[in-house]
């Protein structure tokens, strides 16, 4: 009997669903690399070693890797601001925050694509998207806020939330890329690897004139979370993004952010004996709020 045969919709719901599910446990696979290897080398292992695989993998399957200048232009772009910027806050974030906390606060790059695709592009969202928006950064306001009163105002704290805020903004430029590699009629694995490819590139220059060790643990959990992350993490779960992003819009990609947090907080509170009060409860409460806001929010553009 032959298989049923699933909708353009229900593909791209499964996509966003294993996504949330593979990037909803990498926050906490990120705390098993950090400590000894400087998180510079750490990034740059992780994706070269998954640039390596795209690489390769188009060669085997017979995928060309010739891409325009446009598109060439694009995965530096998005390499630098996806894979290197956007990664390195991420794991500096996660130096002095707890995972999930960042996860949560990453929740709202939905609502900043919104913000970078209007100003960049001129795209326009609904009244009742922005609304979402509105509700889900005040969900992220009340999360740093609870975190920081947890904390009692630490300093390492506040730099580790400025920190993942620095990435959200690194990670919504970088997807403002991907959709010129896209404009550019670049495939997306292709336009995955060279931005992977070029992402390294420029980790490596940062650490060359930042004099980071090149460095790496032996010990299990290092060598198997760098492989978790630069397998599923990076090579599955990014052109998982990337595809639903073409397929239906940058928005619902972001969609996965909402879906990661509940997830991540389960694993925090798992492997990291993390706890979370009401506040914090209450915060992610208003970012889900705001992220089911825009799922049914009318569409007017593709963002």
């Amino acid at each position: 009997m032959p298989l049923p045969r699933l909708s353009v919709g229900a593909l791209a719901l499964l996509g966003v669903a294993a996504c949330a599910l593979i990037w909803g446990t990498t926050w906490y696979a990120i705390t098993l690399q950090l400590g000894v290897v400087d998180p510079i080398a750490s990034i740059t292992w992780r994706f070269g070693l998954a640039a390596v695989v795209l690489l390769v993998g188009c060669l085997a399957t017979g995928r060309s890797l010739k891409m325009p200048r446009a598109g060439h232009v694009a995965a530096m772009g998005q390499g630098l601001f996806t894979f290197a910027i956007d990664y390195a806050f991420v794991y500096w974030a996660e130096e002095r925050a707890p995972s999930a906390v960042v996860a949560v606060i990453f929740a709202g790059l939905a609502f900043v694509n919104l913000i970078v695709f209007r100003l960049v592009l001129g795209q326009k969202a609904s009244r009742a998207a922005w609304g979402g928006a509105v509700l889900g950064m005040t969900g992220v306001g009340v999360l740093f806020g609870s975190e920081l009163m947890r904390t009692q105002m630490d300093p390492r704290a506040l730099t580790g939330l400025v920190f993942a805020l620095i990435g959200v903004a690194g990670a919504a430029i970088g997807n403002l890329f991907a959709w010129r590699g896209q404009q550019a009629k670049v495939a997306v694995v292709p336009l995955t690897a060279w931005a992977m490819a070029y992402g390294t590139g420029f980790l490596v220059l940062y650490g060359l004139a930042t004099g980071v060790e090149w460095r790496i643990e032996t010990t299990p959990a290092y060598l198997l979370s760098l492989a978790y992350l630069s397998i599923l993490g990076s090579v599955v779960a990014f052109v998982l993004y990337f595809t639903v992003a073409r397929m239906k819009g940058y928005a619902l990609a972001s969609y996965i952010s909402a879906m990661t947090p509940p997830i991540a907080m389960l694993t925090s509170v798992v492997f990291e004996d993390a706890r979370f009060g009401l506040a914090a409860l209450a915060g992610l409460a208003l970012v889900l709020g705001g992220q089911a806001m825009l799922i049914r929010a009318p569409k007017r553009s593709d963002v």
